[in-house]
């Protein structure tokens, strides 16, 4: 994200997000969210750019997932995971807080490596093996069920770097069975740029497929959202072009990752235009819609910011938090009242007979009716791999009662 270099403060600011991890502990086990949370996964910055409460975020929009950003070599060199270059993974306690207190509202976390400058870990591990194992040290320290690449400027450039990052990718896939894995590239009009289909050739060659490619196509001369789907359109066209998939498949291993309000580049992203992206990807049924960030996703003071771009604010007016809902709603889950409304009561099953049994693999779409476990199941979005009555009221199963 090009944000991330924006308005970076000091570390250590996290600690009253949460509390009771000793120093340097690994996070508590926890049962992961449905794929579908971590797809929608906002970026936030939980040490630098002022963060805000998760938990507050949470309460306000409903959202149940969070990017947090960036995992970095350490600045002084070496192979070993920093958050943001300075603050060893092992020794971590404030981003462990941050986690804990998501998680015991019901929430979950995937981590993001990478992002707009500093030095990655493909950069400065050896190859992917060690690259690997330094990011497993994450997913091991916080429990990870999802992890995103975002593999931005300097290191995309360098072919070395960005077949450690692949590599490394495909290794923590195949050695932690049900990690979600994004891979997130600047976009361009035509989708994305030279070094992007570099990085995609690459994932082929080594036989990688994530679960969602992404593009952010903002700082690249976009203006609003008809030429965001119009890039999305062209991404497509690249990833089948590439993996030699059909127009749907594509799509569902699709992603936009976009920006809230003004850009570093000084493109402007009003609610509208998220509205009108939210609109294409689901009906398109697109597999991923996140943005930079949830630092940003509050008003500044004047609102235009006197027209420059922030870090902890948006630039443009709105309410707190406001963007975050988009990505609700990407999930399947109606953002709260306030009061709370209470969900409605499930309604009966009727006969099962003529149903599908749920298969694990299996693709179903908003409206699809399985029967899983004595019970009738309607899909509300776009899923697969979610199991029937495991995820509550936030996932995409609604059920409608006993055969």
């Amino acid at each position: 994200m090009a944000a991330a270099a924006l308005a970076v403060a000091g570390l250590g600011a996290a600690t009253a997000f949460g509390a009771g991890q000793a120093d340097g502990a690994t996070v508590t086990p926890h049962a992961a969210l449905s794929s579908q949370w971590y797809a929608a996964a906002p970026y936030l910055m939980p040490l630098d750019n002022n963060p805000p409460s998760a938990t507050a975020i949470m309460d306000a929009t409903g959202l149940k997932a969070f990017q947090l950003a960036f995992i970095l070599a350490p600045n002084g060199g070496g192979c070993s995971p920093t958050w943001g270059g300075t603050a060893p993974v092992s020794s971590d306690t404030a981003v462990g807080n941050v986690i804990s207190a998501i998680r015991a509202k019901g929430g979950d976390v995937s981590i993001s490596i990478g992002g707009y400058g500093g030095t990655k870990l493909g950069q400065a591990c050896s190859d992917a093996a060690s690259t690997a194992a330094a990011y497993q040290q994450v997913i091991t320290k916080y429990g990870l069920k999802a992890i995103d690449f975002d593999l931005e400027e300097p290191e995309y450039e360098n072919t070395a770097a960005v077949s450690h990052e692949i590599g490394a990718a495909k290794i923590l896939q195949q050695n932690n069975p049900g990690l979600y894995v994004s891979v997130t590239t600047p976009g361009t009009a035509a989708g994305t740029g030279w070094f992007g289909q570099q990085m995609l050739n690459e994932a082929k060659a080594q036989g990688f497929t994530p679960n969602n490619f992404s593009i952010m196509p903002f700082d690249g001369g976009f203006n609003g959202a008809a030429s965001q789907t119009a890039a999305l359109d062209s991404f497509n066209g690249l990833l089948k072009n590439t993996f030699g998939w059909d127009t749907a498949t594509a799509y569902a291993h699709e992603g936009f990752s976009g920006m809230n309000g003004r850009s570093d580049s000084g493109e402007y992203f009003y609610q509208s235009d998220f509205q009108t992206v939210l609109n294409y990807a689901t009906s398109h049924g697109m597999g991923r819609f996140t943005f930079w960030s949830l630092n940003r996703d509050r008003q500044c003071s004047p609102p235009d910011n006197n027209g420059s771009t922030s870090g902890s604010c948006s630039s443009v007016p709105q309410t707190d938090y406001e963007f975050a809902k988009y990505s609700v709603q990407f999930a399947g889950a109606t953002p709260p009242t306030n009061p709370p409304t209470t969900p409605p009561p499930t309604s009966p099953g009727g006969n099962c007979a003529n149903l599908p049994t749920w298969t694990a693999g299996a693709v179903y779409v908003g409206g699809n009716e399985v029967q899983y476990n004595g019970h009738k199941w309607k899909a509300q979005w776009w899923t697969t791999n979610e199991v029937p009555g495991t995820t509550g009221q936030w996932g995409v199963w609604v059920d409608e009662g006993p055969c």
